[in-house]
């Protein structure tokens, strides 16, 4: 039926989705800042008032990191992209903002997988879907280490009661199932022609470019987990480097295993970061701002940039 349509009309269809991801994305952080039940607009403002969040030394910093935490993002893309076809640093600006707005509105950030591949000729986007795959495994990998490591100690420290034998199961099968998909295991012989196509493609991808995009996902993570850190000072909270690192590294490790639409990403975490700083008796008005600045200046922001990238996106889908 598509392909039945005139040039014109194709132009137009195409012009009606863009300008339905960006209103729909301007629309989704509205709502999420205006009609928020966890945290009320007008609470958070004043909140963000009384620990001076507006200083410019703090805008600054804030922004420095925010820009940091893209530029590494962004530069793991330019390189994963250029493995398919020469994508230079300005490229992946916009097709890693881009993809960004789209996966706000879309359930398990598919948006993001299809956005960048609509970016490269059609006989190149199955490639470019791997490679993302590629890229937001290593981050989620350097997730699970520093989570793991972060939430032993908390739970040394704390009398958490969770079940662990149910947290435990799901984690080792699907770190497995991952893991086992992109390196080799002899013991275990797959079936089916999209897994085995898949990890030959995979297993071409040069050693040295896998240390890099891990690298920087490992500097992503650091900048971003810090970052929550410097709001944890700026909102005056008495607590200890390492104990704020461990309930930093505990909030990403739950929030990045529990299944979620990445529409509701900022609700899951402000309810996570809730539950595991009651443990040092920090009030859940303080966290939940912290999260949502987190938000805002990591996601809202570089998205409200990305509806640009939308808006004047050309592709040959719609000749």
């Amino acid at each position: 039926m598509y392909q039945s349509l005139s040039y014109k009309t194709k132009q137009l269809f195409f012009t009606a989705i863009k300008l339905s991801i960006v209103i729909g994305c301007v629309y989704f952080i509205y709502k999420k800042l205006a009609n928020n039940n966890q945290l009320h607009f007008s609470d958070f403002y004043q909140n963000l008032i009384k620990n001076d969040v507006f200083s410019a030394k703090n805008i600054v910093l804030l922004s420095i990191f925010t820009i940091f935490n893209w530029f590494f993002e962004i530069l793991k893309w330019s390189k994963l992209a250029s493995f398919v076809r020469k994508t230079t640093f300005l490229e992946a600006i916009k097709q890693s903002l881009a993809s960004l707005t789209t996966s706000l509105i879309t359930p398990n950030r598919i948006g993001e997988y299809g956005t960048k591949a609509l970016y490269f000729e059609k006989k190149q986007r199955k490639k470019i879907m791997g490679l993302n795959l590629v890229g937001n495994f290593y981050q989620l990998l350097i997730t699970l280490f520093f989570g793991l490591i972060g939430f032993g100690f908390f739970y040394l420290q704390h009398n958490v009661h969770i079940s662990f034998r149910r947290f435990y199961k799901i984690f080792i099968v699907g770190f497995f199932l991952v893991f086992s998909f992109f390196y080799s295991v002899k013991q275990f012989k797959y079936r089916g022609y999209f897994v085995q196509k898949a990890r030959a493609y995979i297993n071409k991808i040069p050693k040295p470019l896998h240390v890099k995009i891990a690298v920087y996902s490992l500097f992503r993570y650091l900048i971003f987990s810090h970052q929550f850190y410097y709001l944890v000072l700026i909102f005056n909270i008495d607590i200890l480097y390492i104990d704020a690192m461990s309930a930093i590294t505990s909030v990403y490790l739950i929030a990045s295993i529990v299944p979620m639409l990445s529409v509701f990403d900022v609700v899951l975490k402000g309810t996570v970061a809730v539950w595991v700083f009651l443990f040092f008796q920090i009030e859940e008005l303080t966290v939940l701002s912290i999260t949502t600045i987190m938000w805002i200046f990591n996601f809202v922001f570089p998205a409200i940039i990305g509806t640009y990238f939308v808006i004047i996106f050309k592709t040959t889908f719609a000749k």
